[in-house]
């Protein structure tokens, strides 16, 4: 089983990133607080390449190239994992090659370009397919084949928004969390739950992407056959054991989200409180706006809700009307 990170390793990676990362803001949501119950969005989307995934990808890069000698670093994306390894690799100075599926979101794709990978588009229609080729392709010396889903190093890195949430609001009594492979909410719950375990922990994955909801409710490995979302960060449909028997040791729930409710929460977010979300990136919003919890006991506690992502396509832009 993989073991969840521990807080000094989480530390250590917090101070690995404090070169090159900023930490990220919290921000008061007038629009979704009410008297005796505070909503605080922590807004991820400013980092380098639009997303919460350089933390992990950076550090695993690093890490591991402190250990191993690493001539090319490859992953398998939808478009952020693989623009953040991108990242990583600039950085750090080493090329890399990403592996997307058919009709990528140009947006994310174009990302990737421009940081200098070579990118592959492999002609499947999910991230199953490309993460096969890219196995495939990366199994020689001196390949760093960066899986976002199975690398133990990435949790360690997405645990570093644990830590700073708690720092940022120790009065916290539950945190959403967007789930595709479950590296985020696996890293930010490991770092949470060691601080503060009364904190609940709440995954939110699309309805058309269930993949991790049903294994997380059946305690087992339950694939779909589809992951057809507009939210391209949370499409995925082969979940790995390890990660559902980690999340279902630290996530308190995890809820489904529509198409519908996740381009409102888009909207909303945009025109309430001036953030820009990607689908995947508003899907912890749109859960809250679809069921928000009940006033905590503690008349002091807060929410706080993650903003993943805000690479929006034009296409998505269009139908929600920003």
């Amino acid at each position: 089983m993989t073991i969840p990170p521990d807080l000094q390793s989480v530390r250590v990676a917090r101070k690995l990133l404090d070169q090159y990362l900023p930490i990220t803001r919290m921000s008061r949501a007038a629009s979704l607080s009410r008297p005796g119950a505070t909503v605080k969005l922590k807004i991820e989307t400013e980092l380098p390449t639009g997303s919460f995934k350089p933390r992990g990808a950076l550090y695993a890069l690093a890490t591991t190239l402190d250990s191993s000698r690493v001539e090319e670093v490859t992953a398998s994306s939808t478009g952020n994992h693989g623009a953040a390894v991108a990242f990583a690799a600039k950085t750090l100075g080493v090329p890399a090659t990403i592996f997307l599926p058919s009709n990528p979101n140009p947006v994310k794709r174009r990302n990737i370009s421009a940081l200098g990978a070579r990118v592959v588009e492999t002609g499947a229609p999910d991230l199953a397919g490309a993460f096969t080729e890219a196995s495939s392709y990366s199994d020689r010396p001196g390949v760093y084949f960066l899986n976002d889903a199975t690398d133990p190093l990435v949790p360690t890195g997405t645990a570093t928004i644990g830590l700073e949430i708690i720092e940022q609001e120790p009065r916290v009594s539950m945190i959403y969390v967007p789930m595709g492979d479950t590296a985020l909410i696996r890293g930010v719950a490991a770092a949470v739950k060691q601080l503060s375990p009364q904190v609940r922990i709440i995954g939110v994955q699309a309805e058309r992407a269930p993949s991790y909801y049903l294994s997380w409710k059946e305690g087992r490995v339950v694939t779909t056959e589809t992951c057809d979302t507009a939210a391209d960060g949370l499409a995925t449909r082969t979940p790995e054991l390890r990660n559902v028997r980690t999340i279902r040791e630290l996530v308190d729930s995890v809820v489904l989200v529509s198409e519908g409710q996740i381009f409102r929460a888009i909207a909303h977010l945009y025109r309430h409180e001036g953030v820009l979300a990607e689908p995947a990136g508003a899907a912890a919003t749109a859960a809250f706006l679809a069921n928000p919890p009940p006033a905590h006991p503690i008349a002091d506690s807060a929410v706080v809700v993650l903003v993943t992502g805000a690479n929006i396509s034009d296409q998505v832009s269009q139908r929600v009307g920003i």
